[in-house]
C-alpha cells in the first residue's frame, strides 16, 4: 500500500533560534519513499544535515525571530503487514548479548532502572522468559496508565509515570523500556508515524507516536504498550535511548509552537505518472 505522511510544526519565536530536528523518515525505510521527504521551512533559511551516534537523519538550522513554519511531505510504500510476532523468540542472557545492545539495558534520562528493579523482579519475576514476559510488562503499562493528551508533561520519568498512573505514548513507552531493562532485556525507544488503518472508528486527530523495540532471539521486535496491539502502517523516523534522544524538535531557546500538524493516510496504490 501507499502512505501519504508528513508533519507541519509552526513557532514563534523572540529571537533568532538554533534547532535540531528529527523529522525525516528513518533510514532503514528511504528505499520505500518515492520522493524525498525534505525539511522544507518558511521562511526558507540554510539547513545542515547529519548523522546522529544512532544513526538518526537530524537537521540543524537557525529560525529567524518572529513566525517560523517547518514541514515535510511524501510518500512511502509499505508492505501493509502487522507488526512481526514470534512467542518463541528467546530472551539472551547478559553474558551472550551483543556489545552493541548492552547500551540499552542502562539507565537513561527517562527510564531509571535503579529505582524500579526490585518492583520490576517482583512483579513480573516469575514470568516465562523471552517474550512472554515482555508482553506481561505491556500488559501491565496498557493497565496500570490512563493515556489522555491532558496529561502529557515533557519532564515525566518511567518513576512518575507509575507513581502517578496517567500519561500520552513516550509515558508508556519508557515504562514498558525500563521495566524490561531491569529483567535485562535490552529495551531501545522509537518515535514516528503510526496510522489508523484497520482501526474501528472514531480516529483521535493525528499524532507522532511512540513505542519500543526489544532485542529477543538475535533481533529487535516491535512492541507498543501505548496501544497493545499490532498496527498497520508503522513508520519510524528515529530510536535511541528514550525521548532525550530523539526529540522531533530541539531548540536551544524560548520557542512557541502556534500549530502542530501530523498525517499519515491511505492513498490510492496507483502513483499518477
Amino acid at each position: 500500500m501507499r502512505l501519504r505522511l508528513g508533519c507541519r510544526l509552526s513557532y514563534r519565536l523572540a529571537a533568532p533560534t538554533p534547532m535540531i530536528l528529527l523529522l525525516s523518515v528513518h533510514y532503514s525505510r528511504t528505499s520505500d519513499l518515492e520522493r524525498p521527504d525534505l525539511l522544507t521551512t518558511i521562511p526558507a533559511v540554510p539547513i545542515e544535515s547529519y548523522r546522529d551516534g544512532f544513526g538518526n537523519w537530524c537537521n540543524r538550522l537557525t529560525a529567524p525571530a518572529g513566525e517560523f513554519c517547518v514541514s515535510t511531505d511524501t510518500v512511502i510504500r509499505d508492505a501493509g503487514l502487522p507488526d512481526e510476532k514470534d512467542t518463541t523468540a528467546e530472551q539472551h542472557t547478559v553474558e551472550r548479548l551483543p556489545g552493541e545492545v548492552l547500551t540499552f539495558l542502562l539507565a537513561s534520562r527517562y527510564c531509571e532502572t535503579d529505582i524500579l528493579s526490585d518492583f520490576a523482579w517482583q512483579q513480573f519475576g516469575q514470568e516465562p522468559l523471552g517474550w512472554a514476559r515482555v508482553q506481561a510488562v505491556c500488559d501491565f503499562v496498557h493497565d496500570r496508565i490512563r493515556f489522555g493528551y491532558e496529561f502529557s508533561r515533557a519532564t515525566r520519568t518511567a518513576v512518575e509515570t507509575m507513581k502517578e498512573r496517567v500519561g500520552v505514548c513516550r509515558d508508556f513507552t519508557h515504562l514498558a523500556i525500563t521495566l524490561c531493562r531491569c529483567l535485562n532485556i535490552p529495551a531501545r525507544y522509537c518515535t514516528g508515524y503510526v496510522s489508523d488503518i484497520g482501526q474501528p472508528p472514531p480516529y483521535a486527530p493525528m499524532d507522532f507516536a511512540a513505542w519500543m523495540e526489544v532485542y529477543l532471539g538475535g533481533r529487535w521486535w516491535v512492541f507498543d504498550p501505548r496501544n497493545n496491539d499490532v498496527r498497520l502502517g508503522r513508520i519510524l523516523i528515529a530510536k535511541g535511548r528514550d525521548a532525550a534522544d530523539v526529540p522531533l524538535t530541539h531548540s536551544f531557546g524560548q520557542h512557541e509552537l502556534v500549530d502542530f500538524n501530523v498525517w499519515i493516510d491511505r492513498v490510492d496504490d496507483n502513483p499518477i505518472q
